[in-house]
């Protein structure tokens, strides 16, 4: 154990070497270091994101979009100002990679816009009954089959355009997501602005006011960080169950967020 804590502290020495170096004497070797310590972010990030884009997209590209992220953090981090490296880059990776997804815009028209129709709907149907509706509800709102529904919801899951993984600031790299508010209060953007203490608050509110089995696919995916085949065994249903109550959770909560805040 001795031995395992000697080894974890001098591998912490030689990280804080690394930061020195290459920030106080732009150190380029240092800077390579840095890359290569943290190039397992960049994995988890993309791992995390792929899992819900069709399989057309290499992981390969992921990757290498990821690494323009984390080298732009590496740049951009200030180690004075005592926050977490790894919750700072993993914002601007996500970033980076969404940023060259949304430019690449795979996603057919058809099904953005029946992804639109569907979250209207789910909106409309939320204001009238003042809870989250039912498949069945909605697809009757809708005017058409539950099964129909359900279809359109795995499909716009599978080529993942409805994520808590979307930045709450698109133009901004670093910016906090919704699912960083979820998972890590702590974890959100550095600054701690008040705009995402109050966006984190609301997040929670609508969560909360989820269906339950709906609330628990969003709890064990962004707070416990399973995999939604994991979540599947969990609650005795297909993976792709679990897209389509996932895809609907999340329009919900665009929904409620996107509310005008209430007057007293």
């Amino acid at each position: 154990m001795k031995e395992v804590t000697r080894v974890l502290e001098r591998a912490e020495h030689e990280l804080r070497d690394l930061w020195s170096d290459f920030k106080e004497k732009a150190d380029l070797d240092a800077r390579d270091g840095l890359i290569l310590h943290y190039s397992a972010l960049v994995k988890f990030v993309a791992g995390r994101l792929k899992a819900g884009l069709p399989r057309s997209v290499d992981p390969q590209d992921l990757i290498s979009y990821g690494t323009f992220g984390l080298i732009d953090a590496i740049d951009k981090f200030e180690p004075e100002r005592g926050y977490k490296f790894e919750t700072y880059a993993v914002n601007r990776i996500k970033g980076a990679i969404l940023d060259e997804l949304r430019a690449l815009d795979w996603v057919p028209r058809s099904v953005r816009a029946r992804a639109r129709e569907i979250q209207r709907s789910l909106g409309e149907l939320e204001h009238r009954l003042q809870r989250s509706p039912s498949d069945e509800e909605l697809a009757e709102h809708m005017n058409m089959p539950t099964e129909l529904l359900q279809d359109r919801l795995g499909e716009i899951a599978s080529l993942g355009i409805m994520a808590l993984d979307d930045l709450l600031n698109p133009g901004e790299r670093d910016s906090a997501t919704m699912g960083d508010l979820l998972a890590d209060p702590k974890a959100a953007d550095p600054s701690g602005s008040f705009e995402q203490e109050e966006t984190r608050y609301l997040l929670v509110d609508a969560v909360n006011r989820l269906s339950d089995r709906e609330r628990l696919v969003v709890t064990l995916y962004y707070y416990e960080g399973l995999t939604l085949a994991e979540i599947g065994r969990v609650l005795s249903v297909t993976e792709s169950r679990v897209c389509q109550i996932h895809t609907k959770a999340v329009m919900s909560l665009r929904n409620r967020l996107m509310e005008p805040p209430s007057r007293a």
